[in-house]
């Protein structure tokens, strides 16, 4: 599992469900008749010339090749996953703490990727710092949210992926943050729950979409 996630976590073009290709880069490559092609393919258009193809294209595949393979935040040390733990109030699961100190510090997987654990980290050509699960929970919690629940990242809207910390296995839940109203709690946003969090993370790790058990 470990040495499967290193591997996706340190490809550039494969750390997240999505990578940005330049389109210069698309036509000078394959002529310009290769936009029409993968028209469908792509997700979005940025204002710097780029698109958003999904990570396993052809497009991806080939711009990326020769990109220099590491974790876009290095993996920290037990201390500092301890230090984290203290501040969430809870023991991390340990395949979370291996992911943590030997894969990256966040910076990859499902979605927009993997919060850090701790706070300052910043990728490349970001104005905001990387969300930091801790600092999260210790909002979440103040905002009535279970403290078991830890963030793991945002699913788009206002769909988030919390890992539960108590319950068997640690299942992954899919939590609509605006999915209930006055009166209710926040169990009542719960959209979806992956038997485990090992399950999500090798859905992921194995090329698979961790939407797909949800739609």
């Amino acid at each position: 599992m470990i040495k499967a996630l290193q591997a996706r976590a340190w490809d550039p073009g494969l750390r997240f469900d999505r990578a940005d290709v330049p389109v210069a880069w698309i036509i000078e490559r394959y002529g310009k008749s290769r936009l029409e092609r993968i028209r469908d393919d792509i997700v979005s258009c940025g204002s710097d010339g780029t698109v958003e193809l999904k990570a396993e294209t052809e497009e991806v595949t080939d711009y990326y090749a020769d990109a220099t393979r590491g974790p876009l935040f290095p993996p920290i040390s037990l201390s500092d996953v301890e230090k984290a733990e203290h501040r969430i109030g809870r023991r991390l699961p340990e395949l979370l703490r291996r992911l943590y100190t030997e894969v990256a510090n966040g910076g990859f997987g499902p979605d927009s990727g993997l919060a850090s654990l701790t706070d300052g980290n910043r990728a490349p050509g970001h104005v905001r710092d990387w969300p930091c699960a801790a600092s999260v929970h210790e909002r979440n919690l103040s905002e009535g949210m279970p403290p078991s629940w830890l963030f793991l990242t945002y699913g788009g809207c206002t769909m988030e992926w919390h890992v539960s910390l108590s319950a068997v296995d640690n299942p992954v839940l899919l939590y609509d943050a605006d999915g209930y109203t006055f009166g209710e709690g926040p169990h009542d946003g719960l959209r979806h729950a992956t038997a485990s969090l090992r399950k999500w993370l090798w859905t992921w790790a194995d090329g698979g979409d961790v939407w797909d058990e949800v739609l």
